[in-house]
């Protein structure tokens, strides 16, 4: 019988891996051993998605390849697109992305998880077919009709253009692409651990992405970057953030896309992303959002700096897809989109030497009560 217990299993180790790694005393993440800040300059979100899936860096014909199976894949079954339609309109997104994932299981075989080439073409399906499903379903809850996938435009390209009918401008759809990047993976994560407790069964992928995509729902994991919008909207102006952080502290409340369970510094991301709001906000004009997040870093760094409270990667994610035009309510949807890479490089990672997840517990409850009739109680 254990006695102890770590709330949360925090710093608990519950398996090995080499897909990332995370020094949160020094800020830095590593995809395979590759310096997010690299990969974000000099890589993209698939041969990024490749190399976490594989463990090692594509040669040219294989990246080649790889993206044309995306591309190959990125169409749903209109039956798919009927489900969405049967949906309520003020449903969340993700919801509506975890039932539709959970329904291509139905449309493709993945049980036989044995299959390993079986086993990458599921993946190849998630990947490609999560960004269609998210735009089908956005514009289908406006009373449009879903926009075909186009073969000749990239992975970010195609996205924004499902989404809006409009091919983006370069700058946009590079943005988004580093932002794919950021999110693609992160370790032993809440999502990422309940898809290995799914894997562990050997249930099929589109089952372990849909349990993934559950927990990535909450507002204390991906759900966070709608709350940092929420939070930035109403403080209103940048002359208004001092009152509103300091009320909030005082009520001990949190501030929403501020401070880690790892990193004891800025988070290597965030720092990222501020650098492509610099860059967006300056070609495309800036924003009131930005403006606010800007003063609201500044006060925060001077209430929080000792206590070593710092931005996350929620703070500026946010923010980067408002001016994408991408609806608060998409901002968790488009999390999945990018961390479904990392979400089958650790099912291909348990499937080798699998073991079913079956923690103990301590039992807090009485022992030997007796059973009390009915007519007594």
């Amino acid at each position: 019988m254990p006695h102890d217990f770590m709330p949360g299993l925090a710093g608990v180790p519950a398996a090995k891996s080499a897909i990332s790694d995370v020094d949160g005393e020094r800020g830095i993440l590593e995809y395979r051993g590759i310096r997010i800040e690299d990969l974000c300059a000099k890589s993209s979100f698939l041969e990024t998605a490749s190399l976490l899936l594989s463990g090692r860096l594509p040669t040219q014909h294989e990246l080649v390849h790889f993206v044309g199976d995306i591309t190959h894949h990125r169409r749903i079954k209109f039956k798919i697109v009927d489900l969405l339609k049967c949906l309520p309109e003020q449903g969340h997104p993700m919801d509506a992305l975890q039932a539709a994932v959970a329904a291509l299981g139905m449309f493709y075989p993945g049980r036989n998880v044995k299959d390993i080439d079986n086993n990458y073409w599921s993946a190849v399906r998630l990947i490609a077919k999560l960004p269609t499903i998210i735009a089908a379903h956005a514009r289908i809850r406006r009373g449009d009709d879903a926009i075909p996938p186009r073969d000749d435009l990239d992975f970010c390209q195609n996205f924004l253009y499902m989404l809006s009918d409009h091919v983006p401008e370069r700058i946009a759809s590079d943005t988004l692409d580093v932002c794919l990047v950021l999110h693609a993976e992160h370790t032993m994560n809440a999502s990422t651990f309940t898809g290995l407790v799914t894997a562990s069964t050997l249930a099929d992928p589109y089952t372990v992405v849909a349990s993934s995509i559950g927990t990535l729902k909450g507002p204390l994991h991906g759900g966070a970057n709608e709350e940092v919008v929420v939070m930035l909207r109403e403080i209103g102006t940048p002359g208004k953030v001092r009152p509103y952080i300091e009320n909030k502290l005082k009520a001990k409340q949190k501030l929403m896309g501020f401070g880690h369970r790892v990193y004891k510094v800025k988070d290597p991301r965030a720092v990222i992303l501020q650098g492509l709001c610099g860059r967006l906000f300056k070609e495309c004009g800036s924003s009131q959002l930005y403006d606010v997040a800007i003063e609201v870093e500044r006060v925060a760094a001077e209430l929080l700096g000792e206590k070593k409270i710092y931005p996350n990667v929620d703070f500026y994610s946010g923010i980067l897809y408002d001016k994408l035009g991408i609806e608060v309510d998409c901002f968790t949807p488009m999390f999945a989109i990018s961390r479904v890479a990392g979400w089958m490089a650790h099912w291909f990672e348990q499937l080798r030497e699998n073991k079913l997840f079956r923690p103990d517990q301590i039992y807090s409850g009485e022992h030997n009560r007796p059973y009390v009739p009915i007519e007594r109680r």
